[in-house]
């Protein structure tokens, strides 16, 4: 691995004794809100990860990046999301460097630098770092393994089924197997991980970065777990948002003068509900709870290893979230019922979403405070004075921080260069020196998802928040002192215009820097139906994106060839050893959504190894399949490239580009490559 390198943090990479270098696990969750665990102020029973509080440090303020994709992309590489490709999701490259949705070449991975420095490298859970496409086409340059990490188990995209999910395991993919359960697997597979390290190679450190589903939706839990928690919620949100509130001014880490935020306008009050609203609403927030609750106890099965193992004191373990309680409405299972089973698919909505929010407003997406604050728990006894054990960090941090902090304690050297690309310098500061009660100077802080941005410079904290498919406006800029007011709860914009002005330049030139703009407010949904109209002709991405059927009366093969047999490396090959009884019995379809009125430019060049031919389609998707463009296209064994231009689309809708194979002869091979689908202007 060529790599040009400059020395850690604090001259680290010269002074930490091998024999001394600390362990690292990082263990993040999905979608945990800032007050979900019992050290935060809840009332979720969260045992272990409260231990590691009491005998750790706490942070009153520290930073994610508001959504998933972006801050695993940023907490792994010590980047913004944007410097790192991931500037808004995985669903779609969007053309630009900074949102091609994919973790890029100019990031290293906190795995990647720490391996150069002798560390052994693990990860279980979540990944979310690869194109949707690329993951749907098995390409795995850009899965864990690839990426720095010794031994991987999780997922690769971002969500799944608890009960029944594709399980990744390095660059193989398979079925879970009956009686699973996700966040158990990744908690027994870190547990079997460490155990494994500690016999083989019992000199090296390690570097276990855990990334758990729990508790993003769907809302799946154990019954065992969900028991407890049936009639705890009972009492309803606004009484438990005073409760919660009560005990983080209790502990300390808001002070007694400041107030809770007021209840979502969006949310009715607890009262207004039927005693039938009330008990489904509360079994919702019941199987949340019981996903953080199993979360906790595989936490304390890790901890047990650490500790068995005489590992645990010299073990730097940080616990956070990846952004804050998430808000959205999922329903979209088999059954509609709020029960945890695996036949359903919801979310706890953003009733409880407000809940886990609290003190504060907001949730994931947005950059106020209740989207980008998480909890962060640091527990390193060999490490942090014994002094500031149980106590709250005052200074604010960002999840950056985490691998320059890494790179500290390991001794690393940061690269400058690796495999030939340039390597952005990190723009976090190492939490070092908050292990000793001082400060590291932490400076300005920058975000921005999908046009909501911020930025924090000391006690000052510049917001605005923008409405899905609302143009971003200056005028929606509101100013908070944090030091004063860390509930932002009153704007101080009108009061201090000039300081306003300066802040929004300084996040306007970060983010000309970091390429955010052209800013973008498009739905999810809307990005991903442009997306599909960026087809996969190439290949490049082998077959991520297509659909592939083959009928059960033709025996064919579809798959990718590397051996550049037309014009680009990779090409679809199609064997057919028996045709079906008509051309749909073999097919590659490409679905996208097509605007009433547009016409499209399609084309396909193919080569055969003996004269045959094949359809190609334009049709509508439905029952009556409308076709705009039906051609057989005859194939020889000299390649030719063939386009067509459809007649305007009849519809809004769906419509799939097909092509069609079934009926070709007998014992045919056929390659395909440069399939094109261009939209074209009317005359």
């Amino acid at each position: 691995m060529a790599m040009g390198c400059v020395l850690g943090l604090n001259g680290q990479a010269q002074q930490v004794e091998e024999n001394k270098r600390p362990n690292i696990l990082l263990i993040l969750a999905d979608d945990l809100g800032f007050s979900d665990i019992g050290c935060y102020g809840g009332e979720v029973q969260t045992p272990t990860i409260d231990e590691l509080a009491h005998d750790g440090i706490r942070y009153k303020q520290f930073y994610n990046a508001a959504r998933c994709c972006p801050i695993r992309a940023s907490l792994i590489s010590g980047l913004y999301p944007h410097q790192a490709g991931m500037g808004w999701m995985a669903a779609a490259d969007m053309g630009t460097p900074a949102y091609q949705g994919n973790l890029n070449n100019n990031a290293v991975t906190i795995a990647e630098v720490l391996k150069t420095a002798g560390y052994r490298t693990y990860m279980t859970g979540k990944w979310h770092l690869t194109n949707e496409r690329k993951i749907d086409g098995m390409v795995t340059d850009n899965w864990p393994i690839q990426r720095g990490f010794d031994r991987y188990f999780g997922i690769i995209p971002g969500g799944a089924n608890y009960f029944t999910p594709v399980i990744y395991s390095g660059n193989e993919r398979y079925q879970a197997p009956d009686n699973f359960y996700l966040t158990d697997a990744i908690s027994d597979t870190t547990v079997r991980y460490l155990d494994e390290h500690f016999d083989a190679h019992p000199n090296d450190p390690l570097f276990m970065y855990v990334a758990y589903t729990a508790p993003h939706w769907p809302l799946h839990a154990l019954q065992k777990d969900i028991e407890k928690y049936k009639n705890a919620y009972l009492a309803g949100w606004d009484t438990l948002r005073e409760q919660r509130f009560g005990k983080q001014q209790q502990m300390g880490l808001f002070p007694k003068h400041t107030a809770l935020s007021p209840r979502d306008s969006a949310v009715a009050a607890w009262d207004q509900l039927t005693p039938a609203e009330q008990q489904e609403m509360a079994m919702r927030m019941a199987i949340y709870a019981a996903q953080i609750d199993n979360m906790d106890q595989g936490i304390g099965r890790i901890v047990t290893e650490l500790r068995k193992r005489g590992q645990l004191d010299n073990t730097l373990i940080f616990f956070l979230s990846d952004n804050g309680a998430c808000a959205e409405f999922i329903s979209s299972g088999s059954r509609k019922a709020a029960d945890g089973k695996e036949d359903t698919f919801e979310s706890y909505r953003i009733n409880w979403a407000n809940l886990s929010s609290t003190p504060f407003k907001e949730y994931k997406h947005y950059t106020y405070e209740g989207g980008i604050a998480t909890p962060l728990v640091v527990h390193w006894p060999d490490g942090i004075d014994s002094a500031l054990r149980n106590t709250f960090v005052s200074h604010y941090g960002h999840l950056t921080d985490i691998m320059a902090t890494c790179v500290d304690v390991a001794g690393a050297a940061y690269p400058t260069e690796m495999n030939g690309n340039t390597i952005h310098p990190m723009v976090g500061k190492s939490l070092v020196p908050h292990f000793t009660g001082h400060d590291n100077n932490r400076g300005r802080i920058f975000w921005e998802h999908e046009a909501n941005i911020a930025m924090r410079d000391g006690k000052w904290k510049l917001v605005a928040k923008t409405p899905e498919e609302q143009q971003f406006d200056p005028h929606n800029l509101r100013l908070y002192n944090l030091e004063d007011d860390p509930i932002e709860l009153t704007d101080l914009s009108a009061v201090e215009p000039e300081r306003v002005q300066r802040m929004y330049a300084e996040w306007q030139a970060w983010g000309e820097e970091v390429g955010v703009f052209p800013l973008d407010t498009r739905n999810y949904g809307k990005r991903g139906q442009d997306y599909r109209r960026h087809i996969n002709g190439d290949f490049n991405d082998n077959l991520g994106g297509w659909t592939v059927y083959i009928g059960d009366d033709a025996d064919a093969t579809i798959s990718i060839d590397t051996i550049g047999k037309l014009t680009g490396q990779k090409a679809a090959r199609i064997k057919l050893a028996t045709p079906g009884t008509n051309p749909d019995a073999v097919a590659l379809r490409w679905p996208f959504r097509g605007q009433q009125g547009e016409r499209f430019e399609v084309g396909v060049n193919a080569v055969a190894d003996k004269p045959s031919a094949c359809y190609l389609r334009l049709e509508q998707v439905g029952k009556d399949n409308k076709r705009v463009i039906d051609r057989e296209i005859p194939i020889g064994t000299t390649p030719e490239n063939s386009r067509f231009v459809s007649i305007a689309l009849p519809a809004e809708g769906q419509y799939r580009l097909g092509l069609y194979f079934g009926s070709g002869g007998k014992g045919t091979t056929f390659w395909i490559d440069d399939v094109t689908l261009t939209a074209v202007q009317n005359d």
